[in-house]
């Protein structure tokens, strides 16, 4: 019964204390509470951090939050990256649209004017799912 009355303690230690392992430095360093409240909150702190486990809940959570905002701002750039691809299909449509336009041309030369107001077109179009997949990147990164 002795030994359990002298483990009780180290396991609480163990279990309030595992986060800061798994935690970067600079969110231990950063999350203070000197940092946070400054120096004259601190010993208000320190008295009522080991009589109450209220602070230290309201501890973890502040230093749990940051930890969801970097992967709330990762979650953003990869989207924003994965809507820019459309950007390349632009590109490669306009390609295809001028190549085919040279190739008709090349075929029937007397139809230079109709196909190039085809091709016009199409360019308007490849070029206009472009500008919408580019306004959508955006839209991820700084309207949300």
């Amino acid at each position: 019964m002795l030994t359990a009355a002298r483990l009780a303690p180290a396991a609480a230690a163990v279990r309030y204390q595992s986060g800061a392992i798994c935690r970067p430095l600079s969110v231990s360093v950063m999350l203070t509470p000197e940092a946070r409240f400054g120096i004259e909150r601190t010993t208000f702190l320190r008295r009522t951090q080991g009589k109450n486990s209220f602070v230290q809940d309201v501890l973890r959570e502040f230093q749990t939050s940051a930890a969801r905002q970097d992967i709330d701002t990762a979650a953003k750039f990869i989207g924003a990256g994965a809507a820019t691809v459309g950007v390349a299909g632009s590109g490669a449509g306009i390609g295809t649209v001028f190549g085919s336009l040279i190739i008709g041309y090349a075929r029937n030369p007397s139809l230079k004017q109709q196909l190039f107001s085809y091709a016009i077109l199409g360019f308007a179009l490849s070029e206009a799912m472009g500008l919408f997949c580019l306004m959508v990147a955006f839209l991820i990164l700084f309207a949300m």
